[in-house]
Order: C-alpha cells, then sequence, then structure tokens
C-alpha cells in the first residue's frame, strides 16, 4: 500500500513539473494550401509574441495549459490550449481560415442645387482689359512730359483683384476621425468576443461603445496593434461585467 502510495505522489510530482516547465514548440502555419508569412504569434498568458518566418513557421516558449492566439490580417482568429501531447512532440500544425471578402456600404445622396453666381469683379476686369485694347488702337499724339499711363488704373485694378485671391485663407483641413469600434472589429473577430471574452453576439456593439467612451481607447488607436488591442479589451470586460 506504502509503494502504491509512493508511486502516485512520485507520478503527481512528475506530471505537475512536466506542466510548469517551460519547453520551446515550434510549428507551421497555412491557409488554402499556402504557408503563411508575417502571422502575430502571442502566448495568452505571459503575453510574450513572435512571427512566422517566409516558409510560416514559428518558436515561442510556453508551458501545459498556455494559449497560443494566432493573428493575421483578412483570417480569422484562432485560438490553441497546449497541451502535454503538443509539448511532447514539439510541433504543431495551424491552419487559419481567410475571411471572405465584403463590399463596402455605398449610400447615394442627393446631390445639393449650386447656385451660379457672376464673378463681377472678373467681368470687371475683362471689360478694362477690352477698353483699354480700343485705347490702344487709338491714333493718339502723345507728348514726352506726359507722364501719365494709358492704362494705369486698369493695371492697378488687375492687380488688386489678384492679390485679394492670392490672400485667400485656404480652408482648414479636418483630419477624419478614426472610429474605434471599427478598428476593433477589424483587429478581432467575432471568435474573440463571444469565446474569448464570453460576450453574446448581441452585446458585442454595446461593449465596443463602452470602451469607446474611455479616454485609454485613443491612446491605444495611437499605437495599434493586435497585443495591446486585445489586453485593452480584456481589461474592459472586467469593468463592463459590474454594470
Amino acid at each position: 500500500m506504502k509503494v502504491k502510495l509512493l508511486f502516485a505522489l512520485f507520478f503527481l510530482t512528475l506530471h505537475f513539473g512536466f506542466s510548469q516547465t517551460e519547453k520551446s514548440i515550434s510549428g507551421k502555419i497555412t491557409s488554402e494550401n499556402f504557408v503563411l508569412q508575417n502571422v502575430d504569434v502571442i502566448n495568452k498568458k505571459d503575453k510574450k509574441s513572435t512571427t512566422s518566418d517566409a516558409l510560416g513557421q514559428f518558436t515561442i516558449n510556453s508551458k501545459v495549459g498556455d494559449t497560443l492566439i494566432f493573428y493575421k490580417k483578412d483570417h480569422f482568429l484562432k485560438e490553441i490550449q497546449l497541451t502535454e501531447s503538443h509539448l511532447s512532440k514539439g510541433n504543431i500544425s495551424v491552419q487559419l481560415t481567410k475571411k471572405s471578402e465584403e463590399l463596402d456600404e455605398v449610400i447615394i445622396t442627393k446631390a445639393p442645387k449650386i447656385a451660379w453666381k457672376l464673378d463681377t469683379k472678373w467681368e470687371q476686369t475683362k471689360r478694362d482689359e477690352i477698353s483699354a485694347e480700343r485705347d490702344e488702337k487709338r491714333l493718339k499724339n502723345t507728348r514726352i512730359d506726359d507722364l501719365t499711363i494709358d492704362k494705369g488704373l486698369n493695371l492697378a485694378r488687375i492687380g488688386k483683384t489678384i492679390f485679394k485671391q492670392l490672400v485667400k485663407e485656404k480652408p482648414a483641413e479636418i483630419a477624419p476621425e478614426i472610429d474605434f469600434k471599427q478598428v476593433a472589429k477589424n483587429i478581432c473577430d467575432s471568435n474573440f468576443y463571444i469565446e474569448t471574452l464570453q460576450l453574446k453576439p448581441e452585446e458585442i456593439e454595446l461593449f465596443l461603445q463602452f470602451c469607446d467612451a474611455d479616454p485609454q481607447s485613443k491612446k491605444v488607436l495611437k499605437n495599434t496593434n493586435v497585443l495591446s488591442m486585445m489586453d485593452f479589451l480584456s481589461n474592459k470586460i472586467i469593468e463592463f461585467r459590474k454594470y
């Protein structure tokens, strides 16, 4: 009886030690029989990450029970919880599913009526030019001591008009506002909200509005990456559950 008990304790100790030992695990990522390069591989527990190379291969340190997250734009997010079998083999194969392309919504609005107005300054300038050309065609004996310029008034008016056009202030360009909710949906697919954050489909929009109201979301947008976005959403879900 004592031998069996000692053997059981030894086996449990060995099993616990193996599960807590961090090991290097490698893998290959594919999609539709093509290798995927630049896939973000993230250890959800300790936040360590790496990226797949040109052959779709990656290597990352992890332990039994750790969850690896695989993210690539235009593909569905995938999570794999590592078991003893994964670590003993030291190699896993990962297949990502490509998202179907969706057409952007097109909104057709009625074009506003444009009220055309005559440019009176331009018309006056043209009249002055025509008048000046007629004056030049007239036969006129100009004396040397006549210091008046026949077209002086016209040139002054033209110069004044051009100057006003140059000094007009250009309208200030307004930078388009980035929609936090749309960015969050693009980075994290519905599986992340439903399976990882345990949200119901009808709660996702309300949750993103809750996150958008936090000033910290603006800082996340300035340096957007999958790891920072997931970390921010994982922290906000705790606050969201309190309401």
